[in-house]
């Protein structure tokens, strides 16, 4: 083996989590590296999506100047303090192509000089005396105290179907339509990336079916980005429109071969019970990844969840199990899986952000960074309106990331902390103070209660009594004495979510000025 190297922090995965953390961890002067196995940043993009189209926005023209508020509308770009380095100046396209991105990723690497050692595949990861070892292709041994995987998702997810090793693979299968010319086509995944595949076909397949266990969810019902984008779903048109493709709720049990075709067997979700049996010229796998943990030792495999498909994650992204190892990008989704947007750029460079703070605090002793605002009503409600009319972490991690107002015991001045994970607040020394706000941006009803998203009755724009009944994105303070609710405070919907006038003000003030009360923190507080 080559001569052991030793650091604070080895971050596994030069995608976008790794270069961001890497961003935060060189600015602070940390001893860090990246190891990658590819021979350049990004190398993910170099493959998926498939078709080469991104699904995350990339709104250039907003209207506004500010490049904080702007980031609401920009889902692809890293957080960093040169507006130089903004995906906008990559591409104008509303749904970029993937080499856009990777030529970010490239650029953005080199221009902040972060620390990357490429074709450099860990391959065994073990744990001795609190350092943990990483061994890589190349047969070079790093120790490091604290290990950050960024890796993503790297094995497909094989779902438990008897002959699942007949259906072709959506990261190898081939991505012209004229491979598929009047064949019929069974999709197993009824994700993105299967849409993104049918989609691909309509033009050329006899048949497409997409077939899951469970109904569609749309993106534009549930306000969760990884649903079924409108992007993708031309093949639900065909379907409801009679032009030959389907559908299918159903639980698929087997896949055999039968003569040059594939006999697939169906028992449906909402058919009381009944079977199918259907004939295929192909089966196509879009069931998603997974987790791979098999470089991990066996006495430090990190507790599994969700199907295995994700590493259980405490409050602060850490693994459950094993102390040090922490979780970067789309594996912190763990946290609000098929809820919030930390699977995507948009929701975990916020994260990480939040992340790089905990470490900072946690291991360095570094304060968690704060800025003192006078203690009375007129200070706290201009703060938080220019938080709410301009935060993007807040936009973008609605109800997850929360800006926290720590009173202080006698104290003219309160603590002004941005967005910080809420669960993170609750298992924290925060929730011991007796005196304390959570801001955050969130979307006013439930979405299984909702019938059409396009027919919701809204309240009247001066009805601040009932702003509490806003269904579209708006500010939420709540106020907490001991992780106890007190009271929570809603400032009205607005159609352009800018709260200025003097029905969010005015009801926001009023609330401040009688809860606002300087009571007694724990003595532990001064130290956070």
């Amino acid at each position: 083996m080559n001569v052991t190297t030793e650091f604070e922090y080895l971050i596994i995965g030069a995608g976008p989590a790794g270069l961001q953390l890497g961003y935060f961890l060189e600015k602070a002067n940390r001893n860090y590296i990246i190891l990658e196995s590819g021979d350049s940043p990004g190398t993910f993009f170099k493959n998926f999506p498939r078709h080469k189209k991104l699904i995350s926005i990339n709104k250039v023209y907003t209207g506004y100047d500010d490049a904080e508020i702007n980031l609401r509308w920009d889902w692809n770009s890293l957080l960093s303090d040169n507006e130089e380095m903004l995906f906008k100046n990559y591409s104008k396209e509303y749904f970029p192509h993937t080499d856009a991105l990777v030529q970010y990723l490239n650029d953005f690497a080199n221009y902040f000089s972060i620390k990357i050692k490429f074709n450099c595949e860990a391959v065994r990861i073990a744990k001795d005396n609190e350092k943990f070892m990483i061994i890589d292709s190349n047969g070079s041994v790093y120790l490091a105290k604290y290990l950050i995987i960024a890796t993503g998702f790297t094995k497909l997810y094989i779902p438990p179907i008897t002959g699942i090793e007949l259906a072709e693979r959506y990261t190898d299968i081939s991505v012209d339509p004229s491979h598929f010319v009047n064949q019929r086509v069974l999709i197993i995944g009824k994700g993105n990336s299967g849409f993104e595949t049918a989609d691909s076909l309509i033009g050329t397949a006899a048949v497409i079916h997409i077939a899951s266990r469970n109904p569609i969810t749309m993106a534009w019902k549930t306000k969760y980005v990884g649903n079924l984008r409108a992007v993708n779903n031309n093949f639900l048109d065909t379907y409801q429109l009679k032009s030959q493709n389907g559908l299918l709720d159903a639980t698929i049990t087997t896949i055999e071969e039968f003569g040059s075709k594939l006999l697939v067997t169906f028992n449906y979700t909402h058919a009381n019970g009944e079977e199918e049996k259907i004939l295929y010229d192909r089966v196509i796998l879009c069931a998603g990844f997974s987790f791979d943990d098999s470089i991990f030792d066996e006495s430090i495999k990190p507790e599994l969840a969700i199907d295995n498909r994700f590493p259980s994650q405490t409050s602060e992204w850490e693994s459950t199990n094993i102390k040090n190892l922490y979780f970067a990008g789309v594996l912190m989704h763990m946290r609000d899986f098929k809820k919030k947007q930390s699977g995507f750029i948009h929701g975990f460079r916020y994260n990480i952000q939040a992340l790089h703070k905990i470490l900072e605090h946690k291991h360095f002793n570094q304060q968690l960074p704060f800025e003192y605002i006078t203690a009375n009503p007129d200070s706290l409600t201009e703060a938080i309106i220019k938080r709410v009319n301009k935060s993007s972490g807040l936009w973008q991690q609605t109800g997850f990331l929360c800006d926290l107002i720590v009173i202080l015991e006698k104290a003219s001045t309160v603590r002004y902390y941005q967005e910080l994970p809420k669960d993170y607040i609750d298992d924290s020394e925060f929730s011991k103070c007796d005196n304390y706000y959570t801001i955050s941006l969130e979307f006013g009803y439930e979405v299984e209660k909702i019938a059409d998203p396009f027919a919701i009755e809204r309240i009247h724009k001066d009805d601040a009594d009932n702003a509490h009944h806003s269904a579209f994105i708006h500010p939420v303070i709540r106020h907490f004495c001991r992780n106890t609710l007190i009271a929570e405070h809603h400032v009205i919907e607005d159609l352009a979510s800018e709260w200025l006038e003097d029905v969010h003000i005015k009801p926001l003030h009023a609330f401040l000025k009688n809860h606002l009360r300087i009571q007694a923190c724990l003595p532990t507080i001064s130290e956070m």
